[in-house]
């Protein structure tokens, strides 16, 4: 017997480059309820950036409404500062271009860096940098969002984050990507 500490999971070999039938015991369950992935390609074409503020936009890249969750790629376009909001979900991201920090921490995020936020916790996303930031986010749950006085401005949720693309998509006569919607 070997022990777990000895054990390594290795990649299998292949060579070859075609599609392998796998064996699913659920196969017709999954094909009867199951959903494909999806794909949204670079192009402005199929997700454009939607404006943000004066200094910032918003390309989104997914809405998923049975569980709140939205994924995009914010930008801040030069040095600026995204208002104080509280996450009441976890948050995921990564640095793209450019830098940015939260005022409440010490750390600044980098291209290739992750980050986390916790449900509950409240901040101020900026940067400095003189060509600004890209960033991409996976959010669960809703943002709230507060004045400089600390009094409750707006919540944004998935159904916030469609009905900002939506709008955009409609009042520019482009077409809503349904590839967005998982």
């Amino acid at each position: 017997m070997t022990s777990a500490t000895t054990m390594s999971m290795k990649a299998p070999p292949s060579g070859a480059y075609k599609i392998v039938q796998v064996p699913e015991l659920l196969k017709s369950t999954i094909d009867r309820h199951g959903r494909e992935g999806t794909y949204v390609g670079a192009s402005e074409s199929e997700s454009p950036w939607v404006p943000f503020g004066d200094n910032a936009a918003i390309r989104h890249l997914a809405f998923d409404v049975r569980q709140n969750v939205y994924c995009n790629i914010l930008w801040i376009k030069s040095p600026g500062v995204i208002g104080t909001h509280k996450h009441r979900g976890p948050v995921w991201a990564v640095g793209l271009e450019g830098t940015f920090r939260y005022l409440e921490y010490d750390w600044v995020c980098h291209p290739g860096e992750f980050i986390t936020e916790t449900p509950g916790s409240a901040h101020t996303l900026v940067t400095d940098n003189p060509t600004g930031m890209k960033a991409l986010f996976w959010m669960q749950g809703a943002n709230e969002f507060f004045d400089s006085d600390g009094r409750f401005v707006e919540t944004l949720d998935v159904w916030w984050f469609i009905n900002h693309y939506e709008t955009y998509c409609l009042a520019n006569n482009l077409p809503i990507n349904k590839q967005l919607y998982l």
